[in-house]
């Protein structure tokens, strides 16, 4: 192999399906830029779950890290040798890493609830016990060990509501009651217990989220004093109508930058083992988003 000086010789990349609309190259380029890693290189390729297995036996040794989005979180824990606890217990993993111990093996990691955990800390949800998810698909799962990690998984009257359209998912239902959490479930647009909780959390794509008109004015001015935290998690196409909405009902908003950046910091960390240098890349995020 060649020095981190002398060319491309290891290889990450952002998989999904669709992707290109990823910002993850931004963020990582960056990264590997600033930290004078010459010889790491950062793409993107749509892969969907059905080529997901062949395209990753494929991959050769100068390979060192996949990052994961839609449709591949969850199929992704199939092909580690390693998964770690919070991968295993949100059934989802957004990062895979070759490991330098034994380059056989790779671990699969879930950095999402990191990324989601720390935006809503940015929008003032640093104290937050109950949780409404819109969605019950992987990164609900990630929203709900994000609870976990606030409340140390033993608050007492720790709450989520799922809102779905029909029943919520098997995994994200069994990851809830492992974790000991009061569970409610309600319909899609049903916005009525988002007045009793302290942060939603909306996973799904903007069209598939109605009665916004519903959405009930935020209890104070003050996060400390009951204002709720929105945190979409899309990003890169302007405002959502949800965010709209909660803007204009005085909510705080977590925006699904902050997520992506700070979700790609701890990927940085895992796949090169060197401090992500967080400044340089939000300043590349913010580049790329005023490009659009």
């Amino acid at each position: 192999m060649l020095s981190e000086g002398q060319g491309p010789t290891r290889r990450c990349a952002v998989w999904g399906s669709p992707v290109e609309h990823s910002l993850s190259p931004v963020l990582h380029r960056a990264a590997y830029a600033t930290l004078g890693l010459r010889a790491w290189s950062y793409d993107r390729r749509d892969v969907d779950v059905v080529a997901f297995a062949s395209e990753f036996a494929a991959l050769d040794g100068t390979w060192r890290g996949l990052s994961l989005t839609m449709p591949l979180k969850e199929v992704a824990l199939e092909v580690a040798s390693l998964v770690t606890p919070l991968a295993a217990a949100t059934g989802s993993a957004n990062t895979l890493v070759r490991e330098a111990e034994d380059p056989s093996w790779w671990s699969a990691h879930n950095t999402d609830v990191h990324g989601i955990a720390t935006a809503l800390r940015l929008a003032g949800a640093w104290d937050w016990s109950s949780l409404l998810v819109v969605g019950s698909g992987a990164t609900a799962r990630s929203a709900l060990a994000a609870l976990a990690t606030v409340t140390g998984g033993t608050a007492p009257d720790a709450r989520v509501v799922f809102m779905v359209r029909d029943a919520v998912r098997a995994a994200t239902l069994a990851q809830a009651r492992a974790a000991g959490v009061q569970v409610d479930v309600v319909r899609m647009g049903d916005w009525g217990p988002a007045a009793e909780v302290d942060v939603v959390v909306s996973t799904v794509p903007p069209p598939s989220v109605p009665g916004l008109d519903r959405l009930p004015t935020a209890r104070s001015t003050a996060p400390t004093e009951g204002r709720p935290v929105l945190l979409d998690v899309v990003y890169g196409s302007g405002e959502t109508p949800l965010q709209r909405a909660a803007r204009q009902r005085g909510w705080s908003i977590a925006e699904g930058t902050d997520m992506l950046l700070h979700q790609a910091t701890e990927q940085v960390r895992l796949m090169t083992r060197h401090e992500p240098p967080l400044d340089a890349m939000a300043s590349a995020l913010r580049d790329a988003l005023a490009a659009r």
